[in-house]
């Protein structure tokens, strides 16, 4: 794993710095990508961040362009069901570009945790064929 794009609404920001931190020797080495609000709130928790602009002002937007350039491996998007907001349709366009360039993405903290748990195996299984293939 190089880059994970992680994005939480507003009641799911302390959520996920609790899965972020929990889980930090997991993703010892990764980039963290986060739109504005998210990465501050990521931040006052001790967790670095790269900023993006905030998601109605283009944060989506950026983070959807590198998906788009294979700059992104994971899109971790905490959501909070209850939350429509005006600029839902860059969401459902990030949404449909990982799908669309097959790039794993989670909207809970089950499904975080598997598909973080699930590249950690992928990535040591590619390191083992590697190595495999060396011999």
């Amino acid at each position: 794993m190089k880059n994970i794009a992680v994005i939480a609404h507003d009641k799911k920001k302390a959520e996920l710095a609790e899965f972020l931190k929990e889980r930090e020797k997991w993703i010892e080495g990764v980039n963290l990508l986060a739109t504005g609000k998210t990465a501050e709130f990521l931040e006052t928790h001790g967790i670095k961040v790269k900023h993006m602009s905030m998601g109605r002002s283009g944060g989506y937007v950026e983070i959807t362009e590198m998906i788009k350039n294979k700059e992104v491996d994971i899109v971790i998007f905490l959501v909070d069901p209850e939350v429509k907001q005006t600029y839902h349709k860059d969401i459902e366009g990030l949404i449909h570009v990982c799908n669309m360039q097959n790039i794993p993405w989670a909207s809970n903290y089950a499904s975080a945790e598997l598909l973080i748990i699930g590249l950690i195996r992928k990535e040591q299984a590619d390191e083992a064929r590697a190595n495999y293939l060396r011999t």
